[in-house]
């Protein structure tokens, strides 16, 4: 074989290659082509898919601001809690020493 029969094969087998990886991309292409109404299913999944995202959002919003409440009623609660224990505190403390008071003047 001498140096262009060679260059010729060479030639031959790069063409080949060309065909059959042009004729592998034409058959991949045709094959895995999106038709009009898969694009409009697509676009539908996609439309919902951006509502349930928005619905999404608005639920977080409400949890987070429902949350808010909740926890500045609990903190009345508890302030208004720590305020009752105190006053029962100073009402027992006052009943005890007018028990004593009371105790002590009429023996």
């Amino acid at each position: 074989m001498n140096r262009s029969e060679f260059i010729i094969t060479i030639a031959i087998i790069l063409f080949v290659a060309f065909a059959l990886g042009w004729f592998a991309f034409w058959a991949l292409s045709r094959f895995t082509r999106v038709n009009q109404s898969d694009m409009g299913e697509l676009d539908k999944m996609a439309q919902a898919l951006h509502e349930a995202e928005e619905v999404r959002d608005q639920a977080i919003d409400y949890v987070n601001n429902r949350e808010r409440e909740l926890t500045n009623q609990l903190t009345q609660t508890e302030a208004e809690l720590t305020a009752a224990m105190e006053g029962l505190r100073d009402a027992r403390h006052e009943a005890q020493e007018l028990r004593n008071y009371i105790e002590a003047h009429i023996k």
